[in-house]
């Protein structure tokens, strides 16, 4: 019995983990690396063939983002997941395979002017769409048999509508081990959706750490700070931009609004317009309000039950095409704008930043967590500017970090969540699905509290019978950047150097060899001199 890490491991994107048993190979997950995270997207370290189940604890994209891929190389075995993550998936993935088509055609049309080689996308839309004759659905609490002497229970992790906790019961040899695997544990006292149900033991857990660091800000209000934030821009005749996640935040957003309109708490426009501007959250936001039996909390059901629209209110309009969206730039009107992506990375958003961070009257809330390396991260450090479209954009507008607002659980939620497991009290914690610089500091954090435990690093193999581990991972080089998140102005110019170099090499091509010989000994003196 034997348990692989390939993903999240001292990172917060690509969550993967492979637990081998009887003979079986069982994913937990299997998602996009995003940021400085990424190291290889479009290869596997396993064969893709060789993998009988895939466990997904949420839709998010981050943990369920390589699937398609994963059948496009060759898997045949079965997804399983909560009826309400399966829902949330097929939209996010057909999501993810058009952006995934939509990057690779904007790089094949700069190839053809440069004459570099073309690019497949990771998946298409097709791949995507396959994804649903794989999955398998279950309700929380439910026993699912996966395979000969191993069983799944999805339990509710509070992160995410459908998300989950997973505890898996294997027998090997006769011997029997129950591991959980945390998924994204959720902040407590969410609009909408439960807080994480609490897990009395188990032989092993692999838990998240993405705040293991720090705790969130106390916030007394969630609709009276929000509200302030956008009086006081729409006051000023600006916009108030919101990049968020399409499933979930978005939806959390608009429960909040609702509830500020209808307390009329915005006085200098009580009925202002606000904008769904992404396709996704709109279907998203049409799953929220269908068959939500057992997934909702008591506030949320008491509305339900009231006949109240959670997500809907007076000057709402969700936009559809790009010329929808474009016109919104045109609109002079002060408004709110809630466009995805999350961390400003890819999406309609970036237009929304180009349109609006200039502007002093305008404010940027984040809402949620930005990952390093990201646009998203790089505005909360204070860059002065970005460049977006090819255009460097001065940033002007009110930056707001709204805290408080988190669908990830916190410092002090995370060691309670662990403190709980005490019948068993496990002999191992995989501390995960933190930065490189939070997961080995959560680690030392849990220990503390009398567990083994340690980070384990990209893919690391571990016997889950001897306990011990099997084989040492590494950590991969991370993307480098800059201070401000982006390409220097000054790297650009020594790039533009170096092919300005390699264009005369060509054309040195057929000189005599003395001359040559000269050439290349004066470009090697120089490269020695900077590199001394």
């Amino acid at each position: 019995m034997k348990l692989c890490f390939y993903g999240a491991d001292q990172c917060v994107t690509g969550s993967c983990h492979c637990l081998e048993v009887n003979g079986k190979r069982i994913l937990v997950d299997c998602g996009l690396q995003q940021g400085r995270d990424e190291i290889s997207n479009g290869e596997f370290p396993f064969a893709a063939g060789e993998i009988d189940v895939v466990l997904v604890t949420h839709a998010h994209i981050d943990h369920s983002g390589r699937i398609p891929m994963l059948i496009k190389q060759g898997f045949q075995g079965r997804i399983v997941t909560t009826r309400l993550t399966a829902e949330l998936l097929d939209i996010m993935l057909l999501d993810s395979a058009h952006i995934q088509e939509s990057d690779a055609e904007w790089k094949n049309r700069k190839a053809e002017r440069s004459g570099a080689p073309r690019v497949e996308p990771l998946y298409t839309i097709e791949d995507a769409a396959r994804v649903r004759e794989f999955v398998d659905t279950c309700e929380y609490n439910e026993t699912v048999p996966l395979c000969e002497g191993v069983t799944a229970c999805f339990v509710d992790a509070g992160h995410l509508l459908g998300s989950a906790s997973i505890i898996v019961d294997a027998v090997e040899n006769g011997t029997a081990k129950r591991l959980v695997f945390s998924g994204d544990l959720g902040n407590i006292n969410q609009p909408i959706i439960r807080d994480p149900t609490p897990i009395e033991g188990a032989d092993y857990v692999v838990m998240e750490s993405t705040y293991g660091d720090r705790n969130h800000t106390e916030v007394w209000s969630y609709t009276d700070d929000l509200a302030k934030i956008i009086d006081e821009t729409i006051a000023r005749g600006g916009n108030v931009v919101i990049p968020s996640f399409a499933v979930g935040r978005t939806q959390e957003l608009l429960y909040f609004i609702r509830e500020i309109k209808d307390e009329k708490l915005v006085k200098s426009n009580p009925d202002f317009p606000v904008y769904i501007d992404s396709p996704l959250a709109k279907r998203a936001t049409t799953i929220f309000t269908g068959n939500l039996h057992g997934y909702l909390d008591e506030d949320a059901l008491e509305l339900v039950k009231d006949g109240t629209h959670m997500f809907n209110f007076t000057n709402l309009r969700m936009t559809e095409t790009s010329e929808e969206s474009k016109a919104l730039n045109m609109d002079p009107t002060p408004k709110v704008i809630i466009s995805a992506s999350g961390m400003c990375d890819a999406g309609r958003i970036r237009h929304h930043l180009k349109h609006n961070l200039w502007r002093p009257e305008c404010t940027v809330v984040f809402v949620g967590y930005q990952g390093e390396g990201t646009l998203g991260r790089s505005l909360l450090e204070g860059t002065e500017s970005v460049k977006l479209f090819g255009e460097e954009i001065a940033v002007h507008a009110k930056i707001v970090n709204f805290q408080g607002l988190s669908s990830h659980a916190d410092r002090d939620h995370l060691l309670a969540w662990i403190k709980g497991f005490q019948a068993p009290k496990p002999q191992h914690v995989f501390v995960v699905h933190g930065d490189r610089e939070v997961a080995p500091y959560f680690a030392q954090s849990v220990a503390a509290l009398g567990f083994q435990t340690h980070a384990p690093q990209y893919t690391e193999a571990y016997d889950l019978i001897a306990d011990k581990v099997l084989e040492v991972g590494y950590l991969p080089e991370r993307k480098a950047r800059t201070a401000a998140g982006k390409t220097s102005s000054a790297y650009e110019r020594l790039v533009a150097g170096g092919n300005l170099l390699m264009e005369s090499i060509k054309r040195y091509k057929g000189r005599d060899n003395k001359s040559l010989a000269r050439f290349a000994d004066q470009l090697r003196q120089l490269l020695e001199k900077w590199e001394s």
